[in-house]
């Protein structure tokens, strides 16, 4: 059986380059058309959306059913409350996801599409409002639609003139330009992206507070001021945080010890070990946080000063919690 894969004589490491760098250059031109087409009729699409109390509904066939899909997932995740439907799926019961406050977004390059089409009659019955994407201006969809908005490309960059490639970048283009006007429209904020990512990195270094990732309690390290190096050992091995607060009398922080005062305690040969007082070894006036800080200001405290540990204080300046740089990698802030 003859090998389906072209000869190596035939393809050279040019020849591949120079194809991908046409393609690039095609749809590059494709863009360039589109961005003088973000007009008057651009900023009614994002009014009518603006002014919808419902969400907006995403549909395609095929590729332009893809390209539908991605633009109701960025929507939603800017602010737009969006989803995507099958055309062929909601001629079968799915358009009972649509309500009449809704806006339809139909994509279809040829504006010919069987399925698309079909559910215009009963969306207009419904009372919904349709924007288009399309290429054809000319074309069924473009002209029943309330807006038409025009992503028609000069050529495909496939070679063939087949495969849809110049024409879904233009199209995906025109959906995030319409999610990121109405992004700044409603001054959507990194706080608000992060609320509907909070699984993501984002969302961790948004949302997640210091409270969430600090040891609390009893697993706070702390001896007092007058404990004994050995003592303050004692107690950081037993809480494993690599350090201890040091405390007044009125349980106000007033020191940290970690491993690196440990190392340098040692590295010192006047100080007598074990008789040395915890108070004349400890770091003053350590860098603390506060509870209802976020867990990325921690990251960022430990990354600016060069520590691997932190205590938590109250108002009153008391130890509430203790955290380290293990336990911001485990909650995947850094």
């Amino acid at each position: 059986m003859p090998s389906l894969l072209p000869s190596r004589d035939t393809v050279t490491a040019a020849g591949l380059a120079s194809s991908g760098r046409r393609v690039i250059e095609i749809e590059s031109r494709a863009l360039d058309a589109l961005a003088a087409r973000i007009d008057g009729t651009f900023s009614d699409a994002c009014r009518l959306i603006l002014a919808s109390k419902g969400r907006v509904v995403a549909t395609g066939m095929g590729k332009s059913g893809h390209i539908a899909r991605k633009i109701a997932a960025t929507l939603a995740s800017t602010g737009t409350p969006a989803f995507y439907v099958h055309p062929g799926e909601a001629g079968h019961g799915d358009l009972g996801m649509i309500t009449d406050a809704d806006v339809v977004l139909a994509l279809s390059y040829s504006g010919e599409s069987d399925e698309v089409l079909t559910l215009l009659p009963v969306l207009k019955r419904q009372g919904n409002a349709v924007i288009a994407m399309t290429g054809k201006p000319q074309s069924t969809l473009a002209r029943e639609a309330d807006i038409h908005l025009d992503v028609s490309v000069p050529a495909e960059a496939c070679p063939l003139d087949l495969a849809p490639t110049s024409s879904t970048t233009a199209t995906l283009a025109m959906g995030d330009a319409l999610a990121v006007a109405l992004l700044d429209a409603r001054g959507f904020t990194a706080d608000d992206f992060a609320r509907s990512h909070p699984a993501g990195s984002l969302g961790r270094r948004l949302l997640l507070h210091i409270t969430d990732v600090m040891h609390a309690g009893d697993d706070v390290p702390r001896v007092s001021e007058d404990a004994t190096l050995s003592e303050a050992l004692v107690e950081m091995s037993r809480k494993r945080l690599g350090m201890t607060a040091v405390v007044d009398s009125r349980q106000r922080l007033v020191g940290l010890f970690t491993d690196g005062d440990l190392r340098r305690t040692l590295d010192n040969a006047a100080v007598d070990v074990r008789t040395a007082r915890i108070a004349g070894l400890m770091t003053r006036d350590p860098k603390t946080i506060a509870a209802d800080q976020l867990a990325a200001e921690a990251a960022r405290l430990m990354e600016t000063h060069k520590i691997s540990g932190l205590i938590v204080v109250d108002d009153a300046h008391r130890p509430v919690g203790a955290l380290n740089i293990h336990d911001l990698l485990r909650a995947r802030v850094v």
